[in-house]
């Protein structure tokens, strides 16, 4: 549950013009003058042509900066002319004289020299000039040992390098270069790479960092994209030559399909990670396996059959080819995909199995026991671990992070646990109100709480938890309602409700922005497809599932063929 950037030009190794930088092939260098310069040295304001200091209607925006800016992404995209001729009219050098020169000294290995004109650009900070330096003399003594010039490289080492009195443990690393030669010690460079790294020590205002132009307009972007309500478009949708914004015609919320292959109340839906399948769980004892069709329309792949009992609950393997449900206290099933059939069936005498959910590797199933223990199986049904105590409740969700770590649960009524089974820490998120679902995000910083207030929480789990988001709106008074996160870069928050809607807020801000009605009963669980940002299902005391999706998209469901589905917009018949 961001920007693309341009290409460099095909030629990585740069020399200098009289303007700035252009290609050169690798290994080699200019000895072409650098024109325009003088004899002072010393670091200066930038001379700037005409009256007019700042540009854009807000007067923020310096021209100067402005300007060097644009020259520097020119000779970037390797429109080198272009750039030399921005210079010209606008008297506004991309770099000062000084910097130019010591730019060609690097080029052309003129180390000793490039030192001296480091210096005499006047850095503000010492440690800087050093740590600048340090890298240039590096270069240096690399290139002396390349060339089996071992006495001329051990005497840079000695008497300029260790001089420098910084990072003692590199100046060991580089003696060792000597004696024996290590792979894992970082070998010469490029010049051109010099210079990049050179131009990350020193101050932006004397040398513009690479693609600063780039990265200005894509925080500009992101920066749009999240102050829009509604974005759920993909990132490369968005254009430089209008301001973003998208309108509630991105949101799912049109009624595409209606699912009735359940002969009960449905209880659980989860699609699979790639978006391909849904499973849905009933209390008519079956799962269902429906396949997302290349049109988006779902149709029946497998009627799971086999459980005594209502089944509360699936999990997908992490490689989507297997499925694990869930009975209510009874039984977990592992089942093949592609075939439909049971493949293991995992239970323990004497006492009832409440949840599960598959490690990341897919080699082990962790399941939460009525007993309130928390046990770990191989693929074959053989018991590996177990955790004792108060680790979860007979109504309880169960997680795992995805470095197969930090086991959830919950495991007081009002408390969900953060086990670390490597190290025994355990963590907890503690609510004022009883606990009935959680939902863990994509990427494990995030764990969404349904409370029995009916109140959706929401906690940023990354070190002390810290309560970061509240949403309200939906219903719920008796039974288990469960929500979760999705859309792009999983941007939303959904939930059923006891009122028979679905509801959508924006997960940043809070906000309701769709409450969405169509079933008839209770809605248990709602899904969001990580893989289709626009397609969303809901399960339902009513038996049926309902897909959500765009508007625009409703007509093209139309003939999708049955298969135990009936088709309905927007709640209609």
């Amino acid at each position: 549950m961001g920007g693309v950037e341009d290409e460099e030009p095909a030629l990585k190794r740069m020399k200098l013009s009289s303007k700035g930088l252009v290609a050169l092939s690798n290994g080699s260098s200019s000895k072409e003058p650098v024109g325009g310069l003088s004899r002072d040295f010393m670091a200066r304001p930038l001379p700037s042509k005409g009256d007019e200091q700042v540009v854009g209607s807000k007067g923020v925006i310096k021209k100067e900066e402005f300007v060097r800016i644009i020259a520097k992404a020119l000779y970037s995209l390797g429109y080198g002319k272009s750039g030399a001729h921005l210079e010209e009219e606008s008297g506004i050098p991309l770099h000062s004289p000084a910097v130019n020169i010591f730019m060609q000294q690097i080029l052309d290995g003129n180390w000793d020299d490039s030192v001296a004109t480091l210096r005499k650009i006047a850095l503000a900070d010492e440690s800087m000039f050093r740590s600048a330096s340090f890298l240039i003399l590096e270069q240096k003594f690399f290139e002396l040992l390349n060339g089996e010039n071992v006495m001329e490289a051990l005497k840079t080492l000695r008497t300029e390098i260790a001089p420098i009195c910084i990072n003692s443990s590199r100046i060991r690393e580089l003696s060792s270069c000597i004696v024996s030669p290590s792979p894992r010690v970082a070998r010469v460079r490029s010049r051109s790479k010099l210079l990049e790294e050179l131009q990350k020590l020193l101050p932006p205002t004397v040398m513009i960092p690479e693609k600063r132009l780039e990265h200005l307009v894509e925080q500009a972007l992101i920066l749009q994209r999240e102050a829009c309500p509604f974005h759920n478009s993909l990132d490369k949708e968005m254009s430089l030559y209008s301001d973003h914004h998208c309108g509630k015609d991105q949101i799912p919320s049109s009624t595409l399909q209606i699912l009735e292959g359940h002969d009960d109340e449905v209880w659980f839906v989860q699609f699979s990670h790639n978006g391909k399948y849904l499973a849905s769980a009933s209390n008519d004892r079956t799962a269902i396996i429906w396949e997302v069709g290349v049109n988006g329309g779902l149709t029946v792949k497998h009627r799971l059959t086999g459980h005594q009992k209502p089944v509360s609950s699936v999990s997908w393997s992490p490689n989507d080819q297997e499925l694990l449900t869930c009975g209510v206290e009874e039984a977990i099933r592992r089942w093949d995909v592609s075939t439909g059939k049971c493949i293991q069936i995992y239970e323990k005498a004497g006492t009832g199995l409440v949840s599960c959910t598959w490690f990341p590797c897919g080699k082990y199933i962790l399941c939460g026991l009525s007993d309130k223990s928390i046990c770990m199986w191989d693929l074959d049904g053989k018991e590996v671990e177990s955790w004792k105590g108060q680790k979860t409740l007979k109504i309880s969700d169960l997680e795992i992070m995805d470095n197969g770590e930090e086991i959830l649960s919950i495991c007081k009524p009002n408390a969900v646990l953060l086990f670390n089974r490597e190290t025994n820490n355990e963590r907890f998120i503690e609510e004022y109100q009883q606990i009935t679902a959680f939902s863990l995000s994509k990427d494990n910083k995030f764990l969404l709480v349904n409370l029995f207030n009916q109140e959706i929480h929401l906690w940023n789990i990354e070190g002390d938890p810290r309560l970061v988001g509240k949403y309200k709106g939906h219903r719920r008074a008796r039974f288990i309602i469960r929500s979760c996160f999705g859309g792009l870069t999983q941007a939303f928050i959904a939930s059923g409700s006891e009122d028979s809607q679905v509801y959508i807020w924006r997960r940043s801000s809070g906000e309701l922005i769709e409450a969405l009605p169509g079933h008839s009963g209770s809605v248990n669980c709602v899904s969001w497809n990580p893989a289709n940002p626009h397609m969303l299902a809901s399960a339902s005391d009513d038996r049926t599932i309902r897909i959500w999706g765009l508007n625009c998209l409703h007509n093209n469901y139309q003939n999708v063929p049955s298969n135990g589905i009936h088709h309905h917009c927007n709640g209609e018949t």
